[in-house]
């Protein structure tokens, strides 16, 4: 799958920084400098930079500009944003993300679904649980819920790919947010199943609300890995 625009320049920027083409501490060219360059618009050079700054490989100064904090040191190719919204598909890198569907089936919410997605009793969702493998090796169990009237025709051939991006490029919608606990867990049966866990292997498990623009409830779900699997990161700065 050819990857968007602001994925690209993204892609670019950051092998600037691996390189030391852009060195850590420098000031990055202004937004219009770079969307001249690179001959796409200011908000694609936004986009791209937002994600870059997930990342943790820059950051910006209110009224100086944005810098390069370059590659740090505790990081690895399995990291994750905590913050992030482009789903593991785009994160990773489609060659190497396959996804197995274990279940796809559409019913009724339970009460406690029915809470976490703000819906009604009879307003049917779809039941999703997937199996997300990184190089071909189980890496994370997810299960979702979402309202099908926000999500409609969704399909076994999207599920196998990424819902996020039909979401985004087919239905024209768009998250406004997410509330994300992570916690550790014990296995359950799923997780020696799916995920080769031992009795007693530590599981990450990710639990999130995410929500559209219009502060609607798109998605309840859980993501668990092996505790060594996959880890979730938080850029924090002071900007005083």
């Amino acid at each position: 799958m050819t990857k968007k625009k602001y994925q690209q320049v993204a892609d670019t920027i950051k092998q600037r920084i691996f390189t030391h083409a852009y060195p850590p501490k420098m000031l990055l060219p202004k937004q219009s400098e770079f969307a001249e360059e690179f001959g796409v618009s200011k908000i694609t050079i936004k986009k791209a930079l937002d994600g870059i700054a997930r990342e943790g490989l820059i950051y910006k100064k209110s009224g100086l500009g944005t810098y390069v904090l370059g590659n740090t040191l505790i990081n690895s190719r399995q990291d994750a944003p905590a913050n992030a919204f482009d789903g593991l598909y785009n994160q990773q890198g489609a060659n190497h993300v396959t996804s197995k569907v274990i279940k796809f089936k559409i019913e009724f919410p339970t009460e406690a679904i029915q809470a976490k997605l703000g819906i009604e009793a009879n307003e049917p969702v779809y039941d999703i649980l997937r199996l997300r493998l990184l190089d071909d090796q189980p890496f994370i169990l997810e299960h979702t819920y979402m309202p099908i009237k926000l999500v409609p025709d969704l399909s076994t051939e999207i599920l196998e790919k990424s819902i996020y991006d039909y979401i985004h490029r087919i239905l024209k919608l768009q998250f406004g947010g997410a509330y994300r606990k992570i916690h550790a867990n014990l296995p359950d049966a799923d997780d020696v199943k799916y995920l080769q866990a031992g009795e007693n292997t530590p599981i990450l498990e990710v639990e999130q609300i995410v929500w559209l623009t219009n502060g609607k409830n798109i998605e309840y779900s859980t993501s668990r890995n092996l505790y060594d699997a996959r880890s979730y990161t938080v850029v924090d700065l002071n900007d005083l």
